[in-house]
């Protein structure tokens, strides 16, 4: 593996230096002095962070490529053969008898389907919100945006003891004031995957929140005065006015969204464990690499849904894309 990486390190290098010698070599003929030196400077002041960024991005992601078409098992790194598609075969024939596979992909659609709205829409409405001029707007800005500093294992460990099943529970004692009886949120399957949905909507809609709030800073105040000359009410004002300025800013929070919500790990792993009723596809590709030790079909899962994730993707940006 070490001269494997090493090679393509040398040959990424030998890639980079080339294109950097035919720009100096163009700009020499050219008889561009100042650019020579110039492109120099930023070629060599740019290669720490390219070569660092091949080292822990690129080359990662080339060894995943390629180990999905071996039978790469973590404990014999040096017995490694070529199947070639047998491991894509071995994923549709899990995913055909409805095993560990199958919930995975189910649990992961329900949670994208779940989240990506609820989260997207309250981000939006609390920018509405604060976006008014007053003090206690900046307030409320801290309050909203505070759990995206917290890390997920802390919002998750945080939610376990709301959750907490028996009376002990914020939640059950909250609602057994009402003659509610207590519930057992997270081990019922009707019920865990929407409370993952609930925290973890909650815990990311305050970044959202400030991307949609950049927006409406960038929409000019003119507009919404004529729009009252006019004798637009507030709907017809959001949607003649707010929406058109927000399109080019909804379309990067829905794919940063929903790339985001495919990739989902930490709150089932901590909050569950590995339960049919909410694995979900990077749990899963956990499970096979690292605790199973089959690297080679994680890593076919990956570029299965690395493809998917990619496709729905371009979609998006098909249909949300601004018309000339």
């Amino acid at each position: 593996m070490l001269n494997t990486t090493l090679i393509i390190l040398a040959i990424f290098i030998i890639a980079f230096a080339g294109f950097a010698i035919y720009d100096l070599a163009t700009a020499k003929r050219r008889k561009e002095v100042y650019r020579v030196k110039s492109s120099l400077t930023a070629y060599l002041m740019l290669l720490p962070a390219i070569v660092l960024a091949f080292l822990f991005i690129m080359l990662p992601i080339l060894y995943s490529l390629g180990y999905a078409f071996t039978d790469y098992y973590l404990l014999k790194p040096n017995d490694i053969n070529f199947i070639w598609f047998d491991n894509f075969k071995a994923f549709f024939s899990e995913l055909a008898t409805k095993g560990t596979l199958y919930h995975a992909i189910k649990n992961t659609i329900v949670f994208v389907v779940g989240v990506v709205p609820l989260q997207i829409g309250t981000a939006l409405l609390l920018s509405l919100f604060v976006n008014r001029p007053g003090i206690g707007s900046k307030i409320f800005k801290v309050c909203f945006f505070a759990p995206v500093v917290i890390s997920l294992s802390v919002t998750s460990f945080l939610w376990l003891q709301i959750l907490a099943p028996g009376e002990n529970g914020l939640l059950n004692s909250l609602l057994g004031i009402f003659g509610v009886a207590p519930h057992d949120w997270l081990r019922d399957p009707n019920t865990a995957m929407p409370c993952i949905i609930v925290l973890s909507a909650w815990q990311g809609c305050g970044y959202q929140m400030l991307i949609f709030l950049s927006g409406l800073s960038n929409i000019r105040k003119e507009l919404y005065e004529a729009a009252s000359l006019d004798g637009a009410n507030g709907w017809r004002k959001f949607w003649l006015v707010t929406w058109p300025g927000l399109r080019s800013t909804f379309v990067y929070i829905i794919i940063t969204v929903f790339i985001g919500a495919c990739r989902i790990l930490t709150q089932p792993m901590l909050m569950t464990g590995y339960q049919d009723h909410t694995v979900t596809l990077s749990y899963y590709m956990y499970q096979q690499g690292y605790t199973f030790r089959w690297v080679g079909q994680s890593s076919a899962v990956a570029l299965i849904m690395t493809i998917f994730i990619g496709a729905i993707t371009l979609i998006q940006r098909r249909v949300f894309r601004e018309k000339k």
